[in-house]
């Protein structure tokens, strides 16, 4: 899951996991009458044939490919290109139209990434831990000196014209508080006030924003992250008088090729397409078994099991086509989902009755999130197109009658759903957290610690196969079998 920007479990044998079933209080939502359609045979012939330890098969190819290739499966890496050919290859041999979609990307490689402050009432030659924003333009040899200018800090701090005063930016570098709207967002809003860089500092925890840009050309000026206590500091010593600080960054910015894998079963109508997508690419940092390998191997899972139904009925496949996407570079800012949906023309577009996402399904510190998708949480973005409050409402009505607690997650804009979300196409899914926190109501309906991140490897080396919960696995593995089955067949719940 792309950054916006506490128990490791250990994984008992998985026949174990797969038997154990802990009963949970149920999370109860006003659910529509149509979100519980009659289950169709497909769908509940998936959700029995798909299994954790099918699924958990794929973790381990992902977890043995990032081992062999500098410890990660980052997009334009050979850990990505060689993730990419065994689901590739995988769903060949399994009877579906596969293709490569290749496209362009950067790479950034940061050379240096200092801030110094030059005199804040007593503490000159102070440095600061600093993180330089993916894709930043790099500042002067020698860096950038100028004065600090405080953005407006509310509730979306830095995120508007008028958090910043009239030509009290002009020439200086920019202090803001992280936030609310994305990065991009508020380095542009400063540059339009003058500023010369920017320098975001992090609303919680104690190390750097690690922010960034989708491509090197949303990079206008310089910008790096700090952390919460050292941002305080330099706002309250800028508030009584001014302060000077040296930012100092050199980036460079390298043009690579990466790809999506496309698979779609040969049959099916074509005008009524089911697409679900997972992105396959991790961060540099680690392996990505959690985010994403757990989405990208329950979808290959599940499109497995799919195969295997077409052809022990005789080759008589879904009623409706079935196109499955891995996305590449999702983690640096969605864009192989992106460019797919740019090249859809617009009857492909109105083709594709719908789009699933998983990103995230296996997070150790669990909660059950669904996409809100009628916005009936009230919280960030509105509503998806019309048809998403019907997906949200066919997967909240299955884990009720599973009885597993769920909550409603926003379409924040930080999974592949959001270029489909914007070409008007409804869309769903499931997703276990990241890097928020867990609270004492959440830890008490769905268990594990309160206070804690729902995953405190995210985008880190220890993302690894011991970093999941195969149980909330299984659930989600069920949903996506469950959804799947039923779209594949039916339509009609859709229009509820």
């Amino acid at each position: 899951m792309r950054a916006i920007r506490h128990r490791r479990r250990s994984i008992p044998a998985l026949a174990a996991l797969a038997a154990a079933a802990v009963a949970a209080p149920v999370l109860l939502t006003a659910t529509p009458a149509a979100a519980h359609p009659r289950e169709g045979r497909l769908a509940k012939e998936l959700v029995e044939e798909v299994t954790v330890r099918g699924a958990y098969r794929h973790l381990a190819r992902f977890q043995q490919i990032a081992d062999a290739n500098g410890g990660n499966r980052a997009a334009g890496t050979p850990g990505h290109a060689a993730s990419a050919a065994y689901v590739h290859d995988t769903l060949r041999k399994a009877g579906y139209d596969v293709s490569y979609q290749d496209f362009d990307i950067h790479e950034a490689h940061t050379k240096t990434e200092k801030t110094l402050v030059l005199g804040d009432g007593g503490a000159q030659g102070r440095e600061l831990a600093t993180a330089a924003f993916t894709f930043t333009r790099s500042t002067p040899a020698g860096g950038l000196t100028a004065p600090l200018a405080l953005a407006r800090v509310d509730e979306t701090p830095g995120c508007a014209a008028d958090d910043y005063p009239a030509g009290a930016f002009t020439g200086k570098i920019a202090l803001v508080k992280r936030g609310s709207c994305t990065f991009v967002e508020k380095q542009n809003a400063a540059a339009a006030a003058g500023a010369l860089g920017v320098i975001v500092y992090n609303h919680s925890g104690t190390t750097p924003v690690r922010g960034g840009f989708s491509s090197p050309a949303e990079g206008l000026i310089p910008s790096a992250g700090i952390t919460l206590a050292d941002g305080e500091a330099l706002a309250a010593a800028a508030a009584g008088g001014e302060v000077t600080v040296r930012l100092d960054l050199d980036q460079e910015h390298v043009r690579k090729t990466t790809r999506n894998v496309i698979a779609e079963t040969r049959g099916g109508r074509a005008d009524r397409v089911v697409a679900v997508g997972a992105h396959l690419d991790s961060v540099a940092e680690g392996p990505g078994i959690n985010d994403n390998g757990s989405g990208s191997a329950g979808l290959l899972e599940v499109a497995l099991k799919l195969a295997e139904e077409g052809a022990n009925k005789k080759g008589k496949g879904p009623a409706n086509k079935v196109r499955f996407a891995w996305w590449s570079a999702e983690e640096l800012g969605l864009l192989g989902s992106e460019h797919y949906v740019a090249q859809l023309s617009a009857r492909q577009k109105r083709n594709i009755a719908l789009y699933l996402n998983f990103d995230m399904i296996a997070s150790p510190n669990p909660v059950q999130f669904v996409y809100d998708g009628d916005d009936s949480d009230r919280t960030g973005a509105g509503a998806g197109p019309a048809g998403s409050a019907q997906i949200e409402a066919l997967i909240n009505g299955f884990l009720d009658k599973k009885r597993k607690p769920h909550e409603g997650s926003d379409f924040d804009g930080r999974s592949d759903y959001g270029p489909f979300i914007a070409n008007g196409i409804p869309a769903g899914g499931t997703f276990t957290g990241a890097e928020g926190i867990k609270t004492a109501e959440q830890a008490e309906r769905h268990g594990g610690t309160a206070g804690a991140p729902y995953d405190p490897n995210y985008h880190g080396a220890g993302d690894d196969l011991k970093n999941l919960d195969l149980k909330v696995f299984d659930t989600n593995l069920d949903v996506i079998a469950h959804a799947v089955g039923t779209y594949a067949q039916d339509l009609s719940s859709l229009k509820g």
